[in-house]
């Protein structure tokens, strides 16, 4: 068991060491053309069938980074994910840093049970455990780093909104304003916009690109916006729709901010109760024992 595991150990490293080989790590046309295509929704896949490393390892690791993550209950694509968190990381790397940090933490469990020999649910949780956490820990790495990129966009989007709504009834065109606020602005929104304008500048139709974008944030308020700017054609005053929209936007947003102090004010009062009802029961008991002993002659 022990050589099986420094097998797989060293089988690794050297992996690792290869991949980092000018020779085995030279990417394919398709994957360097990659950015100069419209992005869709879901996993992309190279183009190169050959022997090469990479092509070798990264079906073997997609599957098993897609099983574990179907187990902890995740239904989204790692490529939308990485998207959602704002992040460059091709999903192969993330599958190869998440395996290689689960060998490492599988390495030095193995190497504290022998050094060590500690019980045996110990030397479960050394071998099993710790590189299920290993995995667990970069899938919430990443979970939270969505949250907070989608609690940055739900802030920032109401104000963009109406930026969009001004420019447009100041006589901008929809493809124009966007432009304009993505190049301008430095925010999360302003970042989506400036793909969905190299989207349409690519020769993906307008309304094609703003549902890349929703499809891509997976928020319910970004769905609602993209539905409004479909009727750029259809609507004679967009900017007034556009404003309309980003008032209910703030106002669902008001609400959750209220829903979230109403929660927080709540949860103040636990340590409160507890601190009531402690000294209180002492005072009580002090009495009742008092009683009891009179009663029963002790």
């Amino acid at each position: 068991m022990i050589d099986l595991l420094l097998a797989l150990t060293i089988g690794a490293g050297m992996t690792l060491i290869l991949g980092a080989t000018p020779w085995f790590s030279r990417r394919p046309p398709a994957d360097r053309l990659a950015a100069y295509v419209p992005r869709t929704s879901g996993r992309t896949r190279s183009a190169n069938h050959g022997m090469g490393l990479r092509s070798t390892l990264e079906p073997i690791l997609d599957t098993a980074g897609s099983r574990i993550s179907s187990a902890l209950g995740v239904v989204t694509d790692l490529d939308t994910r990485l998207h959602r968190a704002g992040r460059s990381t091709e999903p192969f790397q993330f599958r190869l840093q998440q395996m290689t940090l689960m060998l490492s933490a599988a390495g030095v469990g193995v190497a504290t049970w022998v050094g060590l020999g500690p019980p045996r649910l110990i030397s479960v949780f050394l071998i099993g455990g710790m590189p299920l956490l290993a995995i667990l820990g970069m899938e919430q790495t990443l979970t939270r780093a969505i949250q907070v990129r989608q609690d940055r966009l739900t802030a920032e989007l109401p104000v963009v909104i109406e930026q969009l709504g001004m420019l447009i009834s100041a006589g901008y065109s929809l493809t124009s304003a966007i432009s304009q606020i993505g190049a301008r602005g430095t925010g999360v929104v302003a970042a989506d916009l400036r793909d969905v304008t190299a989207e349409i500048r690519r020769g993906v139709s307008p309304p094609n690109a703003f549902n890349s974008w929703a499809a891509s944030c997976g928020m319910a308020s970004v769905e609602r916006v993209v539905a409004v700017l479909a009727l750029n054609s259809e609507a004679a005053d967009l900017g007034s729709l556009i404003a309309a929209e980003a008032r209910a936007i703030r106002a669902e947003t008001h609400r959750d901010l209220i829903e979230v102090i109403e929660r927080r004010s709540q949860l103040v009062w636990i340590p409160v109760t507890v601190a009531t009802l402690v000294p209180g029961l002492i005072f009580l008991a002090v009495p009742f024992y008092s009683a009891m002993s009179q009663i029963t002659g002790s």
